[in-house]
């Protein structure tokens, strides 16, 4: 007796093949190595304290170390340029405030593009905003 295989049944036989090899591959976790988070300010000032903070809950849940640097200068630029210039492997990040992030950009002509070279995981906090006058100034209501 011949068996005839018809093309339906060459495409699932196909099918069937791949799923069972892409299921039998063992994927690597992330992470399997230390993270690096880039604080684009010197230490000790509020957005390193926010950092660390931050980073002390993600080694556990991660189970690997996150090294800080701080990365201080040109009014955070080059530190976001070093993050920039990282591999897009997930293993550096970098953390930043508007001024790092969205000012510098639109002020400085910077060898990066921050919307193009960059993608935003989260956002952590958020502060207000508030421009001052004296009440004397022209243009100011009482």
């Amino acid at each position: 007796m011949r068996f005839h295989r018809s093309p339906f049944t060459a495409l699932v036989g196909t099918s069937l093949l791949a799923i069972s090899l892409a299921t039998s591959a063992i994927a690597q976790t992330y992470p399997n190595r230390p993270i690096t988070m880039i604080v684009p300010f010197a230490p000790g000032g509020g957005t390193d304290a926010l950092a660390r903070i931050m980073t002390e809950s993600m080694r556990g849940s991660l189970g690997q170390p996150i090294i800080i640097e701080n990365v201080a200068g040109a009014t955070g630029s080059i530190g976001v340029g070093r993050a920039v210039r990282s591999a897009g492997d997930g293993y550096t990040l970098s953390i930043g405030t508007v001024s790092t992030h969205v000012l510098s950009g639109a002020l400085y002509a910077l060898p990066y593009d921050l919307l193009k070279d960059l993608a935003p995981v989260a956002q952590l906090a958020s502060e207000p905003v508030l421009i001052v006058a004296r009440k004397s100034m022209p243009g100011c209501r009482p």
